[in-house]
């Protein structure tokens, strides 16, 4: 039984670090954009995406270290989440207008 609880424990660890990469990814993507993009793009400003994106890695940077629990997953998703709609939605908006990878397709 002490092998299944090891495994869940490792892959809860594998998920943080996931959603953790994910945030901060979102993070940097938001920090690179040129302001000016957001608002051509219709979407909200880049403070209010760089609050978001920042505090979504933060939560999701606290769930990191212990490694499982309900509790984690619940940071694991407050974080993920919004990160999630970052690079779904405002980023595919705003990569056009350049800043970062300039405008490249990825």
């Amino acid at each position: 039984m002490q092998v299944i609880g090891l495994i869940q424990g490792y892959l809860f660890l594998i998920l943080a670090l996931a959603a953790f990469a994910l945030a901060l990814w979102a993070l940097i993507d938001a920090a690179v954009r040129p302001a000016q993009a957001y608002l051509s793009a219709d979407k909200r400003t880049k403070g209010f995406w760089l609050a978001v994106t920042g505090l979504a890695t933060l939560l999701t940077f606290l769930a990191v270290p212990s490694g499982g629990g309900g509790g984690v997953l619940f940071l694991m998703l407050l974080g993920g989440v919004p990160a999630g709609v970052y690079l779904a939605d405002v980023r595919p908006a705003v990569r056009s207008y350049g800043g970062g990878s300039g405008g490249s397709r990825w």
